[in-house]
């Protein structure tokens, strides 16, 4: 009676929730192709919530013996096809296979799975829910969905019909679903397969990890030993492909044990469901009072940011510009499917490597996805043989990819070989990377490739004070060239910001950084000034949470200066023999410039105030690497002075707003025509 019951509800669910009519409709699809089927797939959507509040025994099933669950609905669904004639061919109960397909599981800490914690549950087969993120996954393989068997004995009355059907259940192994030592229950003979019957399905493998893992690649070990373990999911038919390298989900399944060359746990799974992140709801009220004070101008909030900025690691008042274009390259990240133009890539020319590592690290750990690169792994995917013998390739994912809407630092660039900066140079001018895939190396016919985009930020710096780099340095020609003659110029070109952070420069001085790192060797966790009491570090996460998510647009004022000093800097950048300086992605650049320090002061619509502060750092940038020309911007552009107070604030006001117009000046003298917008332009 119990049994009924739930059949009954099982039916009434299906009505309710439009499953019967999704089910007719795949009935009619089985019906039309008129060909005779061993096995008859179909997904059943189900929201556990709405099952328990309709039967709670259906639904205590369905969440913690699924399997019998599904058979429940086998029954269900095999009674519909033969009361309204769905399926002609179909002639046993065996041959239809349901699958469950849960929205959810409840919100509760036993349905949670987590490696970490003993002893891990995987023999009950039910469901649980974990999130990871993605760090590698195979290329697809197929496996037996489901095969009919026969009595070998022609004699027997099962030596015909579809009586004997075996498919594939979660947990299971190939030779749980196709062997040769099944007997049959009437005669006790031998069991043979029909081989032209047998079902083939899609299988991928695919390594996950739990999302607290990250932080092993953020270089906040605190010098304290760790280890992570990722897990193993497996994907059949309609979940294959449904995942991507770098992306978090949120996996349903029902773990189960695998035998490779050592016992591991896997899970099965069920339903893939992308995360979806958080929307910050505001920033702190110190940061909040400090935006109101400082709305009389579009240059004070984000100069006070960046002078207060990293005061853990860098006395206020230091390292501004640096810790500035820091700032602007962390809100261009993004939580989401970001567009690959947003993307703000920053090379500093140093000889203080040491506070500069310390500061680009300090930096990379207040978004969730900033990944400093161990210079003994790999910076870009990888391949390998997997270990489950099922003759795929395994596609590890790399610090690049891992690093996915958010930072990826790689470190010193004289620490790569040759050819991964080749690559890297690649990655940064197309924003995706191939791998190739040899067939003969893995056991295949033919050859595949495959490509991913490449959706975050590079960080990376270069020692000028290494010996054996010193005595290859040039002697400079043009005016502000910075000598990068120690890697190779079309790497250098690829990055969106050249900067050049000298310690003893005015822009730094030296002595309060010796006395800041005197006081913090005294004492490493002390709040040595004011403004690191008054911003935390928490104040600055909540602050680039809410402003990256911001949604921005260029008011028409923005769009005309940003074309017109894009059209004016390529024309004095061109000469007869080598052509136009400025690469295709310089607009790109200016364009991302712009909407960062827009972000940065939060706002959603970008001024001709944010395009000077890009085309600031855009011609500083370029100066560096070519030398000054007839639009001078002095090293120093963006902060001409040391901001103690109101008044040195209000004098870089002046000073920008007499920039502004010299930026006007140089688009009417060299860019002609740029209120008009050409296809070409």
């Amino acid at each position: 009676m119990s049994n009924l019951k739930m059949k009954e509800a099982a039916l009434i669910y299906l009505d309710r929730s439009g499953g019967l009519q999704k089910f007719i409709k795949d009935c009619k699809y089985y019906n039309d192709s008129k060909q005779s089927y061993a096995v008859y797939r179909f997904n059943i959507l189900i929201n556990p919530s709405d099952v328990v509040e309709l039967d709670a025994e259906l639904g205590n099933y369905i969440l913690h013996q699924p399997l019998k669950a599904a058979e429940v609905f086998q029954s269900v669904c095999f009674v519909a096809v033969k009361t309204l004639s769905l399926i002609g061919q179909l002639q046993t109960e065996t041959q239809i296979n349901i699958m469950l397909k849960l929205t959810h599981l409840p919100p509760l800490p036993s349905y949670g799975f987590d490696l970490c914690k003993f002893p891990l549950d995987y023999t009950s087969q039910r469901f649980y829910v974990m999130e990871g993120i993605v760090i590698a996954m195979t290329t697809v393989t197929k496996y037996t969905q489901g095969a009919r068997f026969l009595c070998s004995d022609e004699a027997c009355p099962l030596s015909q019909g579809f009586q004997y059907i075996r498919v594939h259940v979660p947990g299971a192994t190939e030779s749980a679903t196709v062997r040769n030592d099944f007997l049959c229950d009437l005669c006790a003979s031998s069991l043979q397969e029909d081989r032209k019957f047998r079902v083939l399905g899609d299988k991928q493998i695919v390594e996950v990890i739990n999302t607290k893992a990250l932080h092993a690649f953020q270089g906040i070990s605190n010098n304290q030993p760790f280890r992570f373990q990722s897990l193993t999911v497996l994907l059949r038919d309609e979940s294959v492909n449904t995942m991507n390298v770098g992306n978090e989900y949120k996996i349903i399944g029902i773990p189960t044990c695998v035998k490779t060359s050592q016992t591991a746990v896997c899970i099965e799974a069920n339903s893939i469901i992308f995360c979806n992140p958080k929307v910050p709801s505001g920033i702190s009220d110190n940061f909040r009072c400090l935006l109101s004070l400082t709305s009389t101008s579009c240059w004070k909030f984000t100069a006070i940011l960046a002078n207060i900025f990293a005061s853990q690691i860098v006395p206020p008042g230091t390292y501004n510009l640096l810790k500035l274009c820091l700032l602007m390259s962390l809100v261009q990240t993004s939580d989401r499917n970001k567009e690959l133009e947003d993307c703000l890539d920053i090379l500093i020319i140093t000889n203080d490597t040491l506070l500069v590592d310390r500061l680009l690290n300090f930096s990379i750990n207040l978004v969730p996805r900033g990944i400093h690169h161990p210079v003994s792994s790999e910076i870009f995917p990888t391949l390998s043989r997997n270990n489950y013998g099922t003759g795929a390739v395994s596609i590890q994912a790399g610090s690049a990819l891992l690093a996915k809407g958010g930072i990826c630092f790689i470190g010193d660039l004289s620490l790569h070989k040759k050819d991964k900066l080749e690559q890297l140079q690649s990655v940064l001018e197309s924003r995706s990377i191939t791998v190739y895939i040899p067939g003969k190396k893995f056991g295949d016919d033919i050859d595949q490739q495959m490509t991913f985009p490449v959706q975050c930020s590079f960080w990376s710096f270069v020692d000028m004070e290494s010996s054996s780099k010193r005595n290859a340095q040039k002697i400079n020609t043009l005016i502000g060239q910075m000598d990068c003659s120690l890697i190779p110029a079309n790497l250098v070109e690829a990055f969106g910001l050249l900067i050049n952070c000298n310690e003893s420069s005015p822009c730094n001085p030296l002595l309060p950084t010796v006395k800041h790192t005197l006081k913090k060797a005294i004492d490493p966790k002390g709040l040595l000034y004011v403004a690191s009491k008054q911003f935390t570090t928490e104040d600055f996460e909540k602050l680039l949470a809410f402003a990256k998510n911001l949604n921005v647009e260029f008011s028409l004022d923005a769009e005309r200066t940003i074309h017109g000093y894009y059209l004016a800097s390529r024309r004095i950048r061109t000469d007869s023999v080598c052509g136009s300086k400025l690469s295709a992605s310089a607009l790109k650049y200016l364009v991302s410039l712009s909407e960062a320090h827009a972000r940065l002061n939060l706002r959603k619509k970008v001024l001709k105030e944010d395009v000077l502060i890009a085309a600031l750092l855009f011609e500083t940038s370029l100066t560096l690497k070519y030398g000054a020309t007839l639009f001078s911007v002095a090293p120093n552009a963006v902060f001409p002075f040391e901001l103690y107070n109101e008044e040195y604030l209000e004098q870089r006001d002046i000073y920008l707003t007499r920039c502004q117009q010299q930026l006007q000046q140089f688009i009417a003298t060299y860019g002609p025509g740029t209120t008009i917008f050409s296809s070409d332009e």
